[in-house]
């Protein structure tokens, strides 16, 4: 059975209904960042919600920051012509938390700091400390406005949505939640999205199975391996592709700049767990969020025949096929969905790099002497500018001719990221090591990063494997490559810096004594870098918001659609509903529970 491929007209399908729904979820995240502005006293609560965060919400936010709106554009093309591969990307990510459950999330956590560049600090140096904050901050943050923009262009061609407005509310609606609930807001709207993004692609696979006959018609009608793309591929390339996207993302998920996903935690345990909540997700996810457009390949052949103006149309074959299976709407709740996957990247990086610039430069070198309240303020006013610099970056690369910009910003990300992390990952299993091996391997990396843009050209890349290649086995090639020589560059000349230099002078090899003691001390209930405050607070707080979006999901329930639709609702709200319920007995077993154990520390 195919869809029809008459051009999907925006007017008739993006409905006031669908915009009443896009419009709460902006109100219900605006209303958590004011909600828990009272949560915030200081720059650890500001900045990592003060270590006292329940298990369910770091692992959310631990999650959100590693997933993005790419998923339903950029990925959701890939799996459109390409089949199961793209699997392989989300489930290295699986594999990636996997290890931080195993072994280093607790790591993380006990380098008891407030800011993933101080555990640097005390690992590697002041001068390690400022070289990682003047590489992080820049890139996060036109990664942020590049984020955000593709958000914009995306909208724009798809629903017609004015591509500054756009860019502008989601931007300040970010800088909002962000600068008046810190880290509380960031990670309890997180599990907010979370909900959300589960609830959406849950309905969409489901519909989207309904359209095409179900499981069996699904596996009946649907190629695998893609329309058009691995079959002509060769194993030898799809097997080193796959090799070197597991061994990135292991990377990018276990190094010391992204321990600021567990500082939050509660407790070394909470930690853990966070870690196996976002283990789970990345692992079940991928398998419901690429069923809508692997279906599209059987049901909409040509997506160039329903939007014929874009210059990608695979890369809307998600919205494509939802746009016609799912109710009057739902729609809406789709567009959240996009919207929370890219709001909760920028959140995240927005507040991190603001507590990075005020914990790692403004604190250690301008103002050592500034008290917690003048530390807030450079905080919120740092928030604000960081902010708004992401705005006018999406804003100025939506005024450029092309995307020649963008293309080139996200190549340097490319570049730039791999050299440095590798030391990063490196800093908790080599406990001996010069400081100055962290930041030249940083440099060597990007050398080596630029070296392989500059010489794998197609040409080499066919040389280099003995293979005639296609010009996207080529780019797999580049790929492969840079991933695999920046491992080897980057580990192999700080091992060689170690061999060279093994020694400290006092000072520093007391601090480095004391930073591995701390990461190999559990963080435990009464420790003083432990949780402190009343947890039921987080979960009543985070149970009403729950409860009241629920309710409204339910409300939708009314507008008129086949029974089908009305249940797709039913479903969300009344899941809504249960989670908030579940969170309200927890809150209240956890508020028993703080006040016996103040009774037997007082007796």
């Amino acid at each position: 059975m195919r869809l029809s491929s008459d051009k999907i007209l925006v007017t008739d399908t993006f409905s006031t209904y669908d915009l009443i729904v896009l419009g709460a979820y902006f109100a219900f995240m605006l209303l958590i960042g004011w909600v828990f502005r009272r949560a915030v006293s200081n720059t650890s609560d500001y900045f990592r919600g003060g270590g006292s965060m329940l298990w369910w919400m770091a692992g959310s936010s631990a999650f959100m920051t590693q997933f993005s709106a790419w998923t339903f554009t950029g990925a959701a093309a890939k799996a459109y012509q390409d089949g199961a591969i793209i699997l392989a990307l989300y489930f290295a990510n699986g594999l990636g938390f996997l290890f931080n459950y195993l072994c280093t999330a607790a790591k993380f956590r006990q380098t008891r700091v407030i800011t993933a560049v101080e555990a640097v600090r005390r690992r590697f140096g002041k001068v390690n400390e400022q070289v990682f904050t003047w590489l992080q901050i820049p890139l996060g943050t036109v990664y942020a406005g590049i984020w955000l923009n593709a958000l914009g262009l995306f909208f724009a061609a798809v629903f017609n949505f004015d591509v500054n407005t756009t860019i502008i509310l989601t931007g300040v609606a970010v800088l909002l939640i962000s600068l008046f609930g810190g880290a509380w807001a960031v990670s309890a709207s997180d599990f907010i999205q979370v909900v959300v993004l589960m609830l959406i692609t849950v309905v969409a696979a489901v519909f989207t199975l309904s359209r095409i006959g179900g499981i069996e018609g699904f596996f009946e009608t649907v190629p695998l391996t893609g329309k058009n793309g691995t079959l002509e591929i060769r194993s030898e390339i799809i097997y080193l592709w796959i090799f070197a996207i597991v061994i990135k993302q292991m990377v990018n998920v276990n190094n010391l700049l992204d321990s600021s996903r567990y500082l939050s935690a509660r407790n070394t345990g909470e930690a853990r767990k966070a870690a196996l909540l976002a283990t789970v997700l990345f692992f079940v996810g991928p398998i419901i969020w690429f069923i809508p457009p692997m279906a599209a390949s059987s049901l909409i052949p040509d997506m160039s025949a329903v939007f014929p103006n874009l210059e990608k149309p695979n890369e809307v074959a998600y919205v494509a096929i939802c746009l016609q299976v799912l109710p009057v709407g739902m729609m809406g709740m789709l567009a959240s969905g996009m919207f929370a996957a890219t709001m909760s990247s920028m959140d995240s990086g927005l507040n991190r790099n603001a507590g990075i610039f005020v914990r790692n430069f403004y604190y250690t070198v301008c103002r050592p002497q500034a008290d917690e309240k003048e530390l807030m303020l450079a905080g919120k006013v740092t928030t604000v500018s960081l902010g708004s610099i992401i705005i006018l970056i999406a804003l100025g690369l939506n005024q450029l001719e092309g995307m020649s910009l963008f293309t080139i910003m996200l190549q340097f990300g490319t570049l730039v990221a791999m050299p440095l992390i590798v030391p990063a990952m490196l800093a908790v299993f080599v406990r001996r090591s010069p400081d100055w091996a962290a930041w030249s391997a940083v440099i060597l990396g990007l050398i080596n990063s630029f070296a392989v843009k500059a010489l794998v050209t197609p040409e080499r890349a066919e040389s280099m494997f003995g293979l005639s290649l296609s010009t996207r086995e080529a780019g797999d090639a580049v790929l492969i490559v840079g991933v695999l020589t920046n491992l080897v560059v980057g580990i192999g000349w700080f091992f060689i810096a170690c061999s060279l230099d093994k020694r400290l002078p006092a000072k520093r090899e007391q601090e480095v004594k004391e930073f591995f003691e701390d990461v190999d001390k559990p963080v435990v209930a009464g420790d003083r870098d432990a949780g402190q405050d009343d947890p039921s607070i987080q979960v009543r707080l985070i149970s009403r918001v729950a409860l009241a979006y629920g309710s409204f999901m339910l409300l939708m329930a009314l507008i008129p659609n086949p029974w089908s639709g009305r249940v797709a609702f039913i479903f969300c709200g009344a899941s809504l509903i249960a989670i908030a319920q579940l969170l309200k007995r927890s809150g209240r077993k956890l508020a028993r529970d703080a006040a016996e154990n103040s009774v037997t520390s007082s007796s």
